[in-house]
């Protein structure tokens, strides 16, 4: 990063070089306009003639035009060139004030404003060095003004004022040009720092979960982050507009009689929360944070189930040894005692420790993460075993389940998973059912979306009330006095675990459930299927 900001210091010290160059053939043609319009005021003043001097100020031209190309087409071995140049300006200042007569001609402020310059763009001690050749043309130009009897010995006191005045100025500079190169690498670093901090805040924003809007004083959206756009689906070819909701909101937050926050929802479905908070920015803009009710929601219900499982499996650890203690006992009392009430209140106790220890299997499983191992399954031929082996531990009459599957549908799902979701299902059903024939129904149907298969289930029962459709896939919540309120919970789980989905439908009567699954991942090579499993 040093290096970098070196780099660009020596950039800017090419620019300067220029410049200076520049400068220097302003100059250039100034003095060879004073030569070829000569006139007495300027003879009388400089004391110049144009007798002798168009050949150096020709040869100085030159070198000043080719170190102007050189700077700009050739930006190498910078104190080189520098130090040339300054080299030429001594040169010809010590030959000026010599055919102008010495110190006392002025001509001397030409050599402080090019060493002056220099040192401005030059770099270490080498502006010391400018100063010592600019001071001795000066003396010798000086003591070759006295030899050829043009000035006596007490100007030599006004050359070394001069030369003094070199070395101060050299000086000076070049303190002033480390203090601008100070100050130039400062704000050179600050402003690679703020770029810095402007990407990684722009990257923050686009990857939060939550919509960010800067909103103006006309409640115009200025800028938002693609979360916005992409869950709202805001703007239309660049164009953003606030949902109506929001912007009344906003509206009522800013005169001071609205809430900080309101919730909404949009067209397209899903419930939002807007958050509306200001700025300092001189336009009176305002940020409004768009959160998704639905996702802050599951992630409350992750932590909740997260903290709920790590309890109740512990307790049902420690549940399970006694449970099987009482259920041993009655077992022996059973077979010990034949009384009629006896017996009774026994098959109670029994009743009441096989629904806790299916309790206790529930939030076993609740707390436990199995891996899944989906598998192509041919879904009629595994409904049909299923179905089979259902019957005969529910002890079901022939024909109360239908199941209406063809034979080449399948689908990717954990076969193991699969039947505790469909048990769970069915054995909802058969219990508010009227367990007639074909008072439950099992269709396979190909999916409303490509590569999908769907399975419904639906029975003749009274259905579920209006109040309780929000309800059922919550852990623990149940209306039947004998159930968990796990077993559709676990079973939406397990579904989710396998990439499908588990939804009950709206009907009239009954209820209607339809697992949604992959069918088509069933016919990629087999390769495929295990990288995915991976």
């Amino acid at each position: 990063m040093k290096q970098h900001w070196l780099s660009a210091t020596w950039e800017a010290n090419w620019r300067s070089f220029q410049y200076f160059n520049l400068y220097r053939l302003i100059l250039t043609a100034l003095f060879f306009l004073v030569i070829v319009t000569p006139s007495d005021w300027v003879i009388r003043s400089l004391g110049l003639a144009s007798q002798g001097l168009i050949f150096p100020l020709s040869l100085y031209a030159s070198l000043v035009v080719g170190g102007l190309l050189l700077s700009i087409h050739w930006q190498r071995h910078f104190n080189a060139q520098l130090s040339f140049q300054v080299l030429v300006d001594v040169l010809l200042s010590g030959l000026l004030l010599y055919r102008a007569g010495g110190v006392v001609s002025g001509l001397g402020i030409l050599m402080l404003v090019s060493l002056a310059a220099a040192s401005l763009v030059g770099r270490g001690r080498l502006v010391l060095l400018y100063a010592a050749q600019a001071t001795l043309a000066v003396l010798a130009a000086q003591v070759a003004v006295i030899l050829a009897n043009v000035a006596d010995f007490s100007s030599l006191f006004h050359a070394g004022l001069v030369s003094a005045a070199f070395f101060a100025t050299a000086i000076l500079a070049r303190l002033l040009g480390q203090r601008l190169m100070a100050n130039e690498e400062l704000a050179k670093r600050r402003g690679v720092a703020l770029e810095n901090q402007i990407r990684i805040s722009q990257r923050v924003v686009e990857r939060m979960q939550d919509g960010v809007l800067i909103v103006g004083l006309g409640g115009q959206v200025l800028r938002n982050n693609p979360v916005a756009a992409q869950l709202m689906g805001i703007g239309d070819h660049g164009q953003l507009r606030l949902p109506a909701a929001v912007d009344a909101g906003l509206a009522a937050w800013r005169t001071g009689s609205g809430s900080p926050s309101i919730e909404f929802t949009l067209a397209q479905g899903g419930e939002w929360r807007a958050r509306f908070e200001a700025t300092d920015s001189s336009d009176g803009e305002a940020l409004v944070f768009l959160e998704d009710l639905g996702r802050i929601r599951a992630q409350a219900q992750q932590l909740k189930l997260a903290a709920l499982g790590r309890l109740t499996a512990s307790i049902a650890h420690e549940i399970r040894n006694p449970l099987a203690s009482i259920a041993h006992a009655g077992e022996l009392l059973r077979e010990e005692c034949r009384d009629p009430l006896a017996q009774r209140l026994l098959r109670i106790v029994g009743d009441n420790v096989g629904r806790l220890d299916r309790i206790v299997r529930d939030v076993l499983d609740l707390g436990r993460q199995r891996e899944t191992m989906p598998e192509c399954l041919a879904l009629g031929e595994f409904c049909r075993t299923f179905l089979d082996e259902f019957a005969q531990c529910e002890q079901l009459e022939p024909g109360v389940v239908v199941l209406g599957a063809e034979s080449e549908t399948t689908l990717y799902f954990d076969r193991s998973q699969l039947r505790q979701v469909l048990w769970n299902l069915l054995a909802n059903a058969l219990r508010h059912a009227s367990r007639r024939p074909g008072a439950v129904h099992m269709r396979v149907l190909p999916g409303a979306l490509p590569g999908r298969v769907e399975l419904h289930l639906r029975d003749d029962g009274p259905g579920i009330a209006a109040a309780d459709r929000d309800k059922i896939f919550e852990p623990f919540f149940t209306t039947h006095h004998q159930g968990t309120g796990l077993g559709l919970f676990i079973a939406r789980e397990l579904c989710a675990a396998n990439g499908a989905t588990l939804d009950l439908l709206p009907v009239e009567r009954g209820a209607h459930f339809i697992i949604a699954g992959r069918g088509e991942a069933c016919r990629q090579p087999e390769t495929n299927v295990a990288d995915g499993n991976r």
